[in-house]
C-alpha cells in the first residue's frame, strides 16, 4: 500500500532552534524557493525540516505504529490489527492499535469453588438459607435479630445464632492503643480469652488480664535475660500458669503467670539431648541456634519449637531436656505447631524450604515424615492448626496463604523426587516488595484454598483460623505489612478488614532523640514517616474483639496493640473507655502520648519522652528484619 511519502524526499537540518529560519522561505506547495532550478535527479519535491520537528513527527501516534508494523513484517511477524476510531486523548481521528487480550492470571481463581463447598459443608461456619432481596441494604444486626424471632432464618435457634455471631466482624476504630517503646513482634489470648500476652523486641513480655475483652488489667512481665535481636516468639501453657518464650537463642524461657510471684524464669536448654556433661547453666553466651517458633502441647508437657539448625525439636518439661530433634528441612524451621489439641502425636513444620512437613512421633523409626504439604513458592512465615487433626494454615513469602487437608497431603516417596528448588526465587522479602509478575504456580500444588491481598514482607508475618466460639471458625486472617489485618471468608473472597494503620496515624508525638539505634534500624524506613506492620493478630474466642500486634510509629521503630470490636459500623459509642483511648505498655494514660493540648498529635510541636532500648551483642546483625 502507498504510505503517502514515496514522492517526497525530506532534507534534514541540524540546527538546534526550535523553529527554523528556513521555515518563512517555503512556499505553499512545501518546496523551498531559495533552492537552485531542479535537476532531473532532483525532480521530486523537496522539504527541509529542523531536528524538533523531526521529533515531534516520531512522535505522532500514528506514525509510531507504522514503525512498529514495519518491525514487525521485518521479523516474519503479523501486523498488528487496526480500527478506525477516533482519538479520546487528542481528539483527532487516526488510527489506533487495538486493545490485546488481558494477560490470565496467574493465581487460582477468585471465589473458590473448593471453598464454596467447605463454607457450605457446615465445618467453617453456617450458611443461612434466607437471602435478602434489597441488596443495597446494610445486612444490620438489628435486621438478623428480626429474622431470628420471625422464623425467617430456617433454623433452629442455634443456628440462628452462630448466624449473628460469625456476622460481627470488628471494624477498623481502634478501643484502645496500648503504646511500646519498641517493636511488638506477637502477641495472643488464651483459649478462654481471659488472658493475653504482647512480646516486644525490648526482650521483655508483657501480661495481662482480658477476662473483660473491653476493659483489660496489666498483670505482670517477664525478661528474657541476654536475648538475641528480639523475642520470637511464646506460647501459653494450656492452664495458662506458665509462659514460654524464645529469642534467636537455644534457650527458652518458662516465667509463671502469676503476679504475686517474683521468681526467677526458668532456662530450657533445647541443645541438651541428655547427653552425659552437657548440661551447662545458660549464661548468655554461646548459643548452638536460634529459636523461631514454640508451642506448648495439648497436655502442658512438651513445648516443640522451630529452629535455625533446619530442625524440630520437641522438650519435655518434666524430664528437663529435649527428648526429640527432627533434623527433617533444608532451610530454618520459621514456624511450628501441633495438629490436634488433645494430642501430642502429630507435629507441623514450615520452612524456609518451602515445604510444611507432617511428623507422626509414633511411626518416626526411618525419622521421615509422614508426608509433605507443597504448593507454595517462597519460604513458609507461619503455620497454624485448627486444632481438629484436619485443617493447616500456612503464610508464604510468596504473598499467598493457603488451606490445607491432612488428608490430601503428598507422600514421601513423591516428595523426595521433586525438585523444590526449581520453582522457587529464593525471594528476600525483608527489602524488596514481590512483583506478581515472577510469580508461577507450584505444578504440584496439593491445597484447598489459596488467599491473596495481604502482604508478606520485613518480617514473619502470621495467619490464624477465626476461634469456633466467636465466629463459628468461618474466617481465616492475617496480618499485613500494609498496615492492615485482611479477613477472608473459606472461598478466598474478603469478608473485612481491619486498618490498623489508619487507627493509630500519629497517634503519638515524634521525638528525633529518642530514635532507637541504628542496630534496630530497618531497612527503607524513614523515620520522618508514620508506618504500620502488622506482624500478628489475635481473635478473642469468646467476643467480636480483635488484638492487632504490630510494628507502628514513625519509622517503625516503635510498636502497639491495639483492640478493635464489633461496633456495627459507628464512629464512636458510649461506652468506657473512649474508642481511641492511648495508653502506655502498663495501661496508664499518660499526657506525653498526645500534645501540649491533650488533642490531636503534632509531630512537629510535641516530644515523647521514650527509653532507648538496650544495646545487642556483636551478633545481633544476625536477625535483620525479623
Amino acid at each position: 500500500a502507498d504510505d503517502g511519502l514515496s514522492g517526497v524526499e525530506i532534507n534534514f537540518s541540524m540546527g538546534d532552534g526550535e523553529e527554523d529560519e528556513h521555515d518563512g522561505n517555503e512556499t505553499e506547495t512545501g518546496t523551498n524557493t531559495s533552492q537552485p532550478a531542479a535537476t532531473p535527479q532532483a525532480s521530486r519535491p523537496l522539504i527541509q525540516v529542523t531536528r524538533s520537528q523531526i521529533l515531534r513527527l516520531f512522535g505522532q501516534h500514528g506514525l509510531q505504529d507504522l514503525f512498529r508494523n514495519h518491525q514487525a513484517n521485518a521479523l516474519g511477524n503479523p501486523p498488528q490489527d487496526y480500527d478506525e476510531e477516533d482519538d479520546g486523548c487528542t481528539g483527532r481521528s487516526g488510527r489506533r492499535r487495538r486493545r490485546g487480550q488481558p494477560i490470565p492470571s496467574r493465581y487460582p481463581p477468585i471465589p473458590s469453588e473448593q471453598g464454596k463447598r467447605l463454607m457450605s459443608s457446615g465445618t467453617f461456619g453456617e450458611t443461612g438459607f434466607y437471602e435478602d432481596k434489597l441488596r443495597n441494604r446494610k445486612d444490620r444486626l438489628a435486621r438478623r435479630l428480626i429474622y431470628r424471632e420471625l422464623g425467617i432464618s430456617q433454623g433452629p435457634p442455634a443456628r440462628a445464632n452462630k448466624l449473628i455471631s460469625q456476622g460481627l466482624i470488628p471494624s477498623s476504630n481502634a478501643d484502645t492503643i496500648i503504646h511500646y517503646n519498641a517493636r511488638c513482634y506477637s502477641g495472643q489470648f488464651s483459649d478462654d480469652g481471659n488472658f493475653f500476652f504482647c512480646c516486644g523486641q525490648d526482650f521483655k513480655v508483657r501480661m495481662y488480664d482480658t477476662s473483660n475483652p473491653y476493659k483489660w488489667k496489666y498483670y505482670k512481665t517477664a525478661e528474657y535475660p541476654y536475648g538475641q535481636w528480639t523475642i520470637t516468639d511464646a506460647s501459653l501453657s494450656p492452664d495458662n500458669r506458665f509462659l514460654a518464650y524464645s529469642s534467636i537463642r537455644s534457650v527458652v524461657f518458662l516465667a509463671p503467670t502469676d503476679p504475686t510471684l517474683s521468681a526467677d524464669p526458668i532456662a530450657l536448654d533445647f541443645a541438651y539431648l541428655g547427653q552425659a556433661g552437657r548440661r551447662r547453666q545458660f549464661t548468655g553466651g554461646y548459643s548452638h541456634f536460634g529459636i523461631w517458633s514454640i508451642r506448648f502441647s495439648g497436655d502442658g508437657r512438651e513445648v516443640v519449637a522451630g529452629t535455625s539448625d533446619h530442625s524440630v525439636y520437641v522438650y519435655d518439661i518434666e524430664a528437663k531436656q529435649s527428648i526429640l530433634r527432627i533434623p527433617g528441612h533444608n532451610d530454618d524451621v520459621n514456624a511450628v505447631c501441633f495438629g490436634d489439641n488433645s494430642s501430642p502425636h502429630i507435629l507441623y513444620s514450615g520452612s524456609d524450604d518451602t515445604l510444611i512437613k507432617v511428623w507422626d512421633r509414633r511411626s518416626m523409626g526411618d525419622s521421615r515424615e509422614a508426608g509433605v504439604f507443597m504448593g507454595h513458592t517462597e519460604g513458609l512465615t507461619y503455620v497454624d492448626s485448627k486444632g481438629d487433626g484436619r485443617y493447616v494454615l500456612s503464610n508464604g513469602k510468596d504473598q499467598t496463604m493457603k488451606l490445607w487437608d491432612l488428608r490430601k497431603m503428598m507422600s514421601t516417596e513423591k516428595a523426595s523426587s521433586i525438585d523444590v528448588h526449581r520453582y522457587s526465587t529464593g525471594f528476600d522479602y525483608r527489602f524488596t516488595p514481590y512483583s506478581e509478575a515472577n510469580y508461577e504456580p507450584h505444578p504440584y500444588d496439593c491445597s484447598l484454598v489459596t488467599f491473596r491481598g495481604h502482604r508478606v514482607l520485613k518480617t514473619l508475618i502470621r495467619c490464624h483460623f477465626s476461634p469456633p466460639g466467636s465466629t463459628d471458625s468461618r474466617y481465616v486472617y492475617s496480618g499485613s505489612e500494609d498496615g492492615c489485618i485482611y479477613i477472608y471468608n473459606m472461598d478466598a473472597t474478603l469478608a473485612g478488614k481491619i486498618d490498623v494503620n489508619r487507627a493509630t496515624h500519629h497517634s503519638r508525638p515524634r521525638d528525633d532523640s529518642s530514635m532507637y539505634p541504628h542496630q534496630y534500624s530497618i531497612r527503607g524506613s524513614r523515620p520522618d514517616t508514620w508506618k504500620t506492620c502488622v506482624r500478628d493478630a489475635s481473635w478473642h474466642p469468646n467476643a467480636p474483639v480483635v488484638a492487632a500486634t504490630s510494628w507502628n510509629g514513625w519509622g517503625m521503630h516503635t510498636g502497639t496493640c491495639t483492640t478493635h470490636s464489633w461496633n456495627d459500623g459507628a464512629d464512636d459509642d458510649e461506652g468506657e473507655p473512649k474508642m481511641g483511648s492511648r495508653v502506655n505498655q502498663l495501661l496508664e494514660d499518660d499526657a506525653s502520648l498526645y500534645d501540649q493540648s491533650g488533642g490531636r498529635t503534632s509531630q512537629f510541636r510535641s516530644r515523647l519522652r521514650s527509653q532507648r532500648v538496650q544495646p545487642l551483642g556483636d551478633d545481633d546483625d544476625d536477625g535483620d528484619g525479623w
